[in-house]
Formats: C-alpha cells, structure tokens, sequence
C-alpha cells in the first residue's frame, strides 16, 4: 500500500490550476488502514522536512500532511471548521462554510500542505444532501488545495465514494469515482508457505518490542503462531489488543512471559472471539497449520 502512494502522491502536480487524483483505504475494521496511513504520513513527514527544512520561505512552520477526522453527522462546514482546527487558527469559531473553506486554503498554502488524510470517511452520508455537497467540495480540494486527499474508511465503495451516480441517477458523484484510486488491505492468511512466513514474520517483530522479565525469542512465533492466529483471525487490530491485555495480566500476575495460560484469561473483541471456535478446531485437527514448514530448495533444471 505504501508502493502504490508513492506512486500516486509523487505523481500529483501539487499547485492549484490541475485536478490532483486521490486515494481511497477501503478494508475492513481492525486490519490497520488508519495506522498504515499515519505510518506512511510520518514517512512523508520527515522526507519533506529533510528535503526542504521545518520554515518555509516565508518563515511559516512547514507542515507537509493534514489529517482531518469525521464524526456520525459531518456537513460541508464542519469538515472546514475541522481543517481550521488541525492548524489551531483562530478564525474557526465564526464565518460561513466558504469563509472556512478559503481560511482553510490560505493555512494549507502557507504551511506547504502537500497530503490531506480525511479518516473514517464512511461516516459521512454520500447519497443525502450533505454527501453531495461534501463530494464536491471534495473536487474543489482536488482542484484548488495543492495536497493529495487520502480518504481513510470501511465499506466506501457499497457507501457511493465510486459511484458514477447518485441516488437520483445524475452523474454528480461520478467526479469522485473517476479521480479517486482504490487501495485495500486484506487480513493475514496461512494458506500458502508465503503467507505462513509473513505471518511469523510478524510475531518475531512483536516479540522484540515485547518488555517482559522472561520474553524470549519464539515465544510467539514457535511456540503461540496458531493460537495466535485463532484468537485474532488474522487481524492486526484484535492480535494486538490480545498482546497488550496479554502483557499487562503477564505483569501484573508476575508471569512476566506470554503463554497459553496466561493468554487463555484475556478477553479479545467480540468479532475475534466469535470467530474462534470455528478457525481452533480446524487448527487443532491440522487441516490448516500457521506454521513455516521447512521445504526443499527448487533443484536446478536437469538435477535430480
């Protein structure tokens, strides 16, 4: 996912008189779109800051990306006042949605704003008046604000963010879908040896961050990957949140390692635990297994 914003935010012509195509994360909840985002946001963060310094030219503080969230009932003015806010200007108390809109445009020209995430998109409803209105406030950006938009949310294509038509059957929201590229992320799968290392290859980069009296190596990834795997179902969000309740109740009980005993009295997420039973039972049979089974190196033609 990182590959492809590259691609797409070095791409863009970031002044104002082209249309700059934007980004959509669709996936759904729990697999680390929101925090993939800010990861790559720091990385650009810091390559401009290097390349260019923390001042613009005209003294201003540089700030190369601007991350705007939206709530259950975001309109057009709210999402400006939003933007206002993430800069910390006064003016975003009082004034009509153009007002904040153009305060807005000034605040991203003078800081040199080149990326503009907005996050949980799906809040927003597309298809009533508010949507419509966003959308094409959506396409001003694109046109006006020199920054590529990162929309950040679960299920936007079923939601209208790439529809070609509205409720009504005009081809107002047909803008969006054509200037916006969709990127998805999927959960981890042990169905293949690639797939079964990725897997591990997780576990032994959290083992390291892992500060714990008795942690050691493979204490996840030799001896935990399929109960791991069965309690998260291959989701970053509910692996994590097992590894850090896990860790506290390792600390607090003076265990001070992870294992099967200690992990067994963690409660995870609704939707990791209802899926379990199903995914154990086929772990515990091994009809499928998240562990790297040791294959032969691919002979050379001709060799035996």
């Amino acid at each position: 996912m990182h590959e492809d914003l590259w691609d797409i935010v070095d791409s863009n012509a970031h002044d104002g008189d082209k249309a700059k195509g934007a980004v959509a994360i669709d996936a759904f909840p729990g697999l680390g779109k929101t925090t993939s985002v800010l990861a790559f946001a720091k990385q650009f963060h810091l390559r401009e800051i290097a390349e260019h310094g923390d001042r613009t030219p005209e003294g201003h503080q540089r700030l190369p990306v601007c991350r705007v969230g939206l709530t259950g009932n975001t309109g057009l003015k709210d999402f400006n006042r939003a933007m206002l806010e993430f800069f910390a200007h006064p003016g975003n108390i009082r004034g009509t949605a153009a007002q904040f809109a153009s305060r807005a445009l000034d605040c991203m020209i003078s800081c040199h704003v080149r990326l503009l995430i907005v996050d949980d998109l799906h809040f927003l409803r597309w298809r009533n008046t508010s949507g419509v209105e966003i959308s094409n406030h959506f396409k001003y950006i694109a046109n006006e604000y020199p920054v590529t938009l990162v929309f950040v949310g679960v299920g936007l294509a079923e939601r209208g963010l790439l529809d070609e038509v509205d409720a009504l059957g005009n081809p107002v929201l047909a803008q969006s879908g054509r200037r916006t590229t969709p990127l998805g992320m999927e959960p981890f799968l042990i169905d293949t040896q690639e797939r079964r290392r990725q897997w591990r290859g997780v576990l032994l980069a959290i083992e390291q961050r892992l500060v714990l009296a008795d942690a050691r190596r493979g204490m996840l990834a030799d001896e935990l990957p399929d109960y791991l795997f069965a309690r998260s179902t291959g989701h970053i969000g509910s692996l994590m949140t097992l590894i850090n309740r896990g860790c506290q109740r390792a600390v607090r009980t003076g265990a001070e390692r992870l294992d099967r005993e200690v992990l067994d009295r963690v409660k995870n997420d609704a939707a990791a635990e209802n899926a379990r039973r199903e995914l154990a039972a086929a772990l515990d049979r091994r009809r499928i297994t998240s562990r790297v089974t040791p294959g032969r190196s691919r002979s050379v033609a001709g060799a035996p």
